[in-house]
C-alpha cells in the first residue's frame, strides 16, 4: 500500500454514496403487509410482496409523503410528474424477478446537503455535496447464508421475504466527496436529517440505513475520472470511512503496480479491514428498464407540496448554527445537543422554563449524558422535565444550592424527585454571621494546620474550608466561605 502522504500528492480520490432508507411506514409500499422488523421468518407477507400471479400493487400514500419531505429537506426540485418503472432483477430473494423503482422520472431531483468537519483548530469547514437525485422503490427480500462465515464458503442459503416490498428510498449524491471522513460525516448527517423529519428510524443494524460506496482514484489534475469501484456490506459510518481509506490504497496501489481496475462490487470484510471481490458491476443497461404498466403516474399539486413543506422542522444544521449564533455555544455543544432531535426539544423546553442555555448545555450534554450512556437509555426515558432542570439551574445561579450538592442528587432527580423534595433543608448556607462561629470553631481545633498554614503552607486553607463543609453537610456557601477562611487565616 502507498502511504497517507503519497495519496495527498499523487492521486485523487472521487466518492460518491448511494444510500437507501427504510421509511418509516406501518405497512409495505405497495401492499398491506407490516414493515415490522424481527418478525418470524415469511410472516409479513402477501400475494403482492409475493408477485404472485393476477395481483396488483397499490402505492401507499405515506411512502410518497415521507419521500416528498425527504427531498424538500435536502433542497431538491420535487417532479410535479414522475413514474414508477420496472427494474429486472434475477436473485433469489426478488419474488417477481423485477423491483419497482423509478428510473428516468424520480419523484426529487437536484439538491444538496451540507456537511461540516472540524479543521486543527476547531473550527468548523463547510462543504456543500450535491444530490443527484431521490427516488422510491421496494426493497427484496434478505438471504441467509449459512455453513461459513463469509458469502463464498456457505453450505446452503435461506430466503426470509419479510422485507420484501418494505418502501425506500434511494439517494444518490453527486462524487462530491474526497475521503473517508467526508463520506462518513456525509452519511451521518443524512441519517440525522431523516431522523429529525421521522421517515425513518435510521437504525444501520437493522439495514434501515444501507450506504454503498462508489470509489475511484485519478492523478492530481487529471479530469476524467477513473474506473469507479461499488463497496457494500458496511453497517456503521466507521466501517464506511474505513473502507473507503483501504479501497483508495488498494485502487493507488493497483495503479502504480500497471494493473487495471475494474468495474466491480466489492465487500467490506469488517474482521480483516479489507475489501474483498464480489461480483462484476451491472450497467444501468443490464436491468432494461421500462416504465411499470400497473401503476399510474404520480401528480404532486401544488397545494399538496405547500402543505407538506410546512410540516418541516427545523433541521440539524440550522439548529446547530442557532445555538452558536444565538445562544452563544460552542461548536461541540450545539453538534451534540442536535443529533438527536428529541434531545433538542428537550434543551430547548428548558430554555423556554427560563434555563441559562449554557447551564443547560452543560447539564444535558455531561451529567445527564452519561447517565444515559451508562444506562443505555434515551433522554425520553428520564423523570427529570425540562422544567425541573431549569428549577436546578435556577437553584445554583441563586447561590440556594451548590453545583456539588445537585449533582450529589441528580440520581434522585432522573427518576422523578422534585428539586424541592430532593433540596428539602439543604439551602446553602450564606450568612457570615451563621458560617463565622464554625470557621473560628474549626481553625481552634486545628492549631498545628494553621501554625504550618501561616509558616507557608497555603495550600492548607483548602483543609480548612472542607472540614467547614463536613460540618455543615455541604451546606456553606463554597465561595463565601472561602472567603472567610482566607480572612480568619490571615489575621
Amino acid at each position: 500500500m502507498t502511504s497517507a502522504t503519497t495519496v495527498k500528492t499523487e492521486y485523487e480520490a472521487i466518492i460518491g454514496l448511494e444510500t437507501h432508507c427504510q421509511l418509516s411506514t406501518k405497512t409495505k409500499i405497495f401492499s398491506c403487509s407490516s414493515t415490522e422488523f424481527g418478525a418470524e421468518p415469511n410472516t409479513n407477507i402477501d400475494p403482492v410482496c409475493m408477485g404472485l400471479p393476477g395481483v396488483l400493487p397499490v402505492l401507499n400514500e405515506k411512502v410518497l409523503e415521507y419521500a416528498v419531505k425527504a427531498g424538500l429537506a435536502l433542497n431538491c426540485q420535487i417532479a410535479k410528474y414522475s413514474k414508477f418503472d420496472r427494474k429486472q432483477y434475477f436473485y433469489p430473494d426478488l419474488p417477481k424477478n423485477y423491483q419497482i423503482s423509478q428510473y428516468d422520472l424520480p419523484i426529487a431531483e437536484h439538491g444538496w446537503l451540507e456537511i461540516e468537519l472540524v479543521d486543527r483548530d476547531g473550527d468548523p469547514i463547510r462543504k456543500r455535496i450535491g444530490i443527484t437525485r431521490l427516488h422510491m422503490e421496494e426493497d427484496a427480500g434478505k438471504l441467509v447464508h449459512a455453513g461459513s462465515d463469509r458469502l463464498s464458503g456457505s453450505a446452503y442459503s435461506l430466503v426470509d421475504y419479510n422485507r420484501a416490498g418494505v418502501p425506500l428510498i434511494e439517494i444518490v449524491s453527486e462524487p462530491d466527496l474526497r475521503s473517508g471522513q467526508e463520506a462518513a460525516e456525509y452519511a451521518q448527517e443524512l441519517r440525522r436529517i431523516m431522523r429529525y423529519l421521522g421517515v425513518s428510524d435510521g437504525n444501520m443494524q437493522e439495514g434501515s440505513l444501507r450506504c454503498d460506496v462508489n470509489v475511484s482514484v485519478r492523478p492530481v489534475g487529471q479530469k476524467q475520472f477513473g474506473t469507479k469501484v461499488e463497496i457494500k456490506n458496511m453497517n456503521s459510518f466507521n466501517a464506511i470511512q474505513k473502507a473507503i481509506e483501504y479501497e483508495i490504497e488498494r485502487q493507488i496501489a493497483a495503479l502504480e503496480a500497471g494493473e487495471k481496475i475494474v468495474q466491480e462490487t466489492r465487500l467490506w470484510e469488517e474482521g480483516a479491514q479489507r475489501t474483498v471481490s464480489m461480483r462484476s458491476k451491472e450497467g444501468s443497461s443490464d436491468y432494461r428498464y421500462f416504465p411499470e404498466p400497473d401503476l399510474a403516474p404520480i401528480e404532486v399539486s401544488d397545494e399538496q407540496l405547500q402543505e407538506w413543506r410546512s410540516q418541516l422542522p427545523e433541521l440539524p444544521a440550522a439548529k446547530r448554527r442557532r445555538y452558536e449564533d444565538e445562544l452563544g455555544l460552542s461548536t461541540y455543544d450545539a453538534r451534540v445537543l442536535t443529533e438527536e432531535r428529541v434531545t433538542a426539544e428537550y434543551f430547548e423546553a428548558a430554555i423556554a422554563a427560563g434555563a441559562n442555555p449554557k447551564a443547560a448545555a452543560n447539564w444535558i450534554t455531561q451529567d445527564i449524558a452519561a447517565y444515559l450512556n451508562k444506562n443505555k437509555l434515551s433522554i425520553t426515558d428520564i423523570a427529570l422535565t425540562p422544567a425541573n432542570l431549569a428549577d436546578v439551574i435556577s437553584r445554583i445561579e441563586k447561590g440556594k444550592i451548590s453545583n456539588a450538592q445537585a449533582k450529589q442528587k441528580l440520581a434522585d432527580l432522573l427518576s422523578g424527585v422534585s428539586p424541592e423534595k430532593a433540596f428539602a433543608g439543604q439551602e446553602l448556607i450564606t450568612d457570615p454571621s451563621v458560617l463565622e462561629p464554625i470557621i473560628d470553631e474549626v481553625i481552634a481545633a486545628n492549631p498545628k494546620e494553621v501554625e504550618k498554614y501561616r509558616n507557608g503552607n497555603v495550600n492548607l486553607k483548602g483543609f480548612f474550608v472542607g472540614q467547614v463543609l463536613k460540618k455543615t453537610n455541604k451546606r456553606a456557601d463554597p465561595k463565601l466561605t472561602n472567603e472567610l477562611v482566607d480572612k480568619k487565616l490571615n489575621v
